[in-house]
């Protein structure tokens, strides 16, 4: 892949930048065992939460904060048990403290000295906002459901901030974990895709839908595609002294 083509970097964040399969096995089963359910299988929460979230998003549009208070009583309706309300809204709001990946923090620091960065997410803005301090970078744009009106695997995000970039797909390259959502409909638009496969060497898909989707390039993390690009992680150390 040619990096130098590029201007700019578009990221998706929750599975991409943020550990969102952590946030979604913690929260479901904390409602779960509230309920007296022991369930060990991870795979099989984080498919079920995958058919239950797309089953939510295909309607017409709702705040993020619904989708995934319809998800917290989709589980309950699944094990045999009402999911409160309390446990429902607890749901959608431990979003905004799913914690960044590992990677995330230096990797977007050392990709923004040599691109613009955005965001295109499934999720609404104020939750992001929470998400955005953790990850400490500052994003040129921020593209979200609650804007457009849309959930991704729909192209409404990857349109918007083409727009607000005002620039051409091949000058955009896109970053995301979800062939799903993101790198099929990213690809179709004729934007260059990065795979961040952050479930390798793990079984099943996952928290989202099964895809065919082919990306330009695989990488296990930002500081992968780092190095992919070629800059020097020390750089970030110059840039701080």
């Amino acid at each position: 892949m040619n990096f130098e083509q590029f201007e700019a970097l578009t990221f998706d964040c929750y599975g991409t930048l943020i550990d969102w399969e952590s946030g979604i096995l913690a929260g479901v089963r904390m409602i779960l065992e509230a309920h007296g359910m022991d369930e060990r299988d991870d795979n099989r929460i984080l498919e079920r939460f995958g058919l239950l979230e797309a089953a939510a998003e295909a309607g017409s549009f709702r705040p993020y904060r619904s989708i995934l208070e319809e998800v917290a009583c989709g589980f309950g309706e699944m094990y045999g048990f009402a999911t409160d309300t309390e446990e429902a809204i607890g749901f959608a709001e431990s979003v905004s403290v799913w914690p960044p990946f590992f990677d995330s923090i230096k990797g977007l620091q050392l990709l923004s000295s040599r691109y613009r960065l955005a965001i295109v997410s499934n999720v609404d803005d104020d939750l992001f906002s929470n998400s955005a301090k953790q990850l400490g970078s500052a994003f040129e744009h921020v593209v979200t459901a609650e804007q457009v009106r849309s959930y991704k695997p729909r192209p409404a995000h990857f349109h918007e901030v083409l727009r607000r970039l005002d620039l051409l797909p091949e000058r955009v390259l896109h970053v995301a974990q979800s062939l799903y959502h993101d790198i099929g409909p990213a690809g179709e638009l004729g934007l260059k895709t990065v795979w961040v496969n952050r479930r390798s060497g793990k079984d099943g898909g996952g928290a989202t839908k099964p895809s065919s989707a082919i990306p330009d390039l695989e990488v296990s993390d930002l500081m992968a595609l780092v190095d992919a690009v070629g800059i020097e992680p020390d750089l970030l150390t110059l840039r701080e002294q």
